[in-house]
């Protein structure tokens, strides 16, 4: 009886929610076909592409997680706000528009199955939540002491944390190893197309920098994000044992390199040598590694001779100082402007860090500083900075913890590959607010998923196997 009245109960609730579902779509489409006739086309083309989106994504999310990966890089700016903070425009591009509208579909899907679970149970969860509330606990009181103006730093907040959404999204959906190698496979498909972009470039005379960068580009962010890609795509070839695997992943970094090094970026440079000894350390190809580091090492000079013009010029000028502008010497050698900036800047941070040495500034309430642990310092203070040192210690553990884990070469390869891009990017953010830069962030937190949610699944497969 008991049976027969949930039956009967579930027979007549199903049409009853079909209706209210009916009902509410022709509502949506009444106010939709209204707000349309009154706006401008552009606009009314941005909300059909965002409902479609939206759509889309609720149905299929890796759908969004394609459109995210190749967004990362070739996504173009279509609009800026005037100098919101730090005397410079806050840029938005298209791809924080994709985020958002892929965000709240997947919130949605989350909402209506249960089962799907809004944040995945993963090892970074716990220092990821403490430099999110670092920050906006910082900037809420750098904002309420009169340091931070306006909602300047709360947007910044928000773009700083929007490439976590990325990790999320990774996370919480990849299904098997043989999907995340074709995210991974889309990511080297978008290197492969900015690189040939970058490429062009170089006949210009111009530092080689991302496309829709605007007119005065961002070599710096470019060359970070090539360190990252390049670093994971040696991991690959040294450890994979597919020679058709490793002949792509040798062409992808050989074509990368030619733009990093027309970026002319130092910081990048500079990132290369961590990189390369993390490579070294962990690979299971050590002997020829440092076979490698040596045969470079006793060329170094012919090297130098044969490397580009622009590149060398480059390198040399960090010890050419300039007249009239602000200057520190190394022993008897003086730095250029750019280079002492740096070191100004670390100076300035920590007599600003002195007055407010728990929680800071607050997020933009200090002043522009091109160093990310300087930044760090000065505007979320000790906690902030440890919240940081956390995550990034929680990152180096985790990608550790599967490169031991994996057994198969290729995956072995990514893990290395991303342990050996945190390394490079954590020399880069000497010069560079690499950590909180997007075109950066996105990529690197999108690997970051991969590489945790890996020795998992290759668990999960190998369970049936055993059993």
């Amino acid at each position: 009886m008991a049976s027969g009245l949930r039956a009967g109960s579930v027979a007549r609730t199903a049409p009853r929610d079909l209706l209210l579902w009916i009902v509410v779509a022709a509502v949506g489409a009444l106010v939709l076909s209204q707000g349309l006739t009154s706006v401008s086309f552009r606009f009314a083309t941005l909300v059909v592409a965002a409902v479609a989106l939206f759509v889309m994504v609720f149905l299929r999310t890796d759908f969004g997680i394609y459109i995210v990966i190749f967004s990362m890089l070739l996504s173009p700016e279509f609009g800026a706000g005037g100098g919101l903070a730090e005397k410079r425009e806050v840029v938005l591009r298209s791809e924080d528009f994709l985020l958002l509208v892929i965000g709240f579909s997947w919130f949605a899907k989350t909402a209506v199955n249960k089962e799907l679970g809004l944040v995945a149970k993963t090892p970074l969860n716990r220092p990821i939540f403490a430099y999110v509330a670092s920050a906006a606990i910082a900037t809420l009181v750098g904002a309420l002491a009169g340091s931070v103006r306006g909602q300047s730093g709360f947007f910044y907040v928000l773009k700083y944390v929007e490439y976590f959404v990325v990790y999320y999204m990774v996370v919480n959906n990849l299904r098997d190893r043989e999907q995340a190698w074709r995210f991974v496979t889309a990511a080297f498909l978008t290197a492969a197309i900015v690189s040939v972009i970058g490429a062009g470039q170089i006949p210009t005379g111009q530092r080689v920098s991302a496309p829709f960068e605007g007119k005065e580009g961002e070599p710096n962010t470019f060359g970070g994000y090539l360190l990252l890609m390049m670093s994971i795509a040696a991991g690959i070839a040294l450890e994979t044992p597919h020679f058709s695997v490793r002949l792509w992943t040798l062409g992808v970094m050989a074509l990368m390199s030619l733009p990093f090094a027309f970026t002319l970026s130092r910081a990048s440079y500079l990132g290369l040598l961590p990189a390369m000894l993390t490579l070294t350390g962990l690979t299971t190809r050590r002997k020829l590694m440092v076979g490698l580091l040596l045969m470079v090492l006793v060329l170094s000079p012919i090297l130098a001779f044969v490397a580009p013009k622009a590149v060398v010029n480059r390198v040399l000028y960090t010890f050419q100082p300039e007249a009239g502008q602000p200057t520190v010497t190394l022993g008897r050698l003086g730095l250029d402007p750019s280079t002492s900036a740096r070191f100004v800047s670390f100076n300035q941070a920590a007599e600003g860090w002195m007055k407010r040495p728990f929680l800071g500034w607050g997020v933009t309430g200090f002043g522009f500083m091109d160093s990310q642990y300087a930044r760090a310092l000065v505007e979320t203070g000790a906690i902030g900075l440890m919240a940081f040192f956390w995550l990034v210690w929680a990152l180096l553990r985790s990608g550790r913890s599967a490169l031991g884990e994996l057994r198969g070469g290729d995956e072995r390869g990514l893990a290395l590959g991303f342990l050996a891009g945190t390394t490079g990017l954590l020399a880069h953010a000497f010069g560079a607010n690499t950590f909180i830069i997007v075109r950066i962030m996105e990529p690197f937190w999108f690997f970051a998923g991969i590489v945790v949610m890996l020795p998992l699944l290759e668990r999960e497969e190998g369970a049936p196997a055993t059993a």
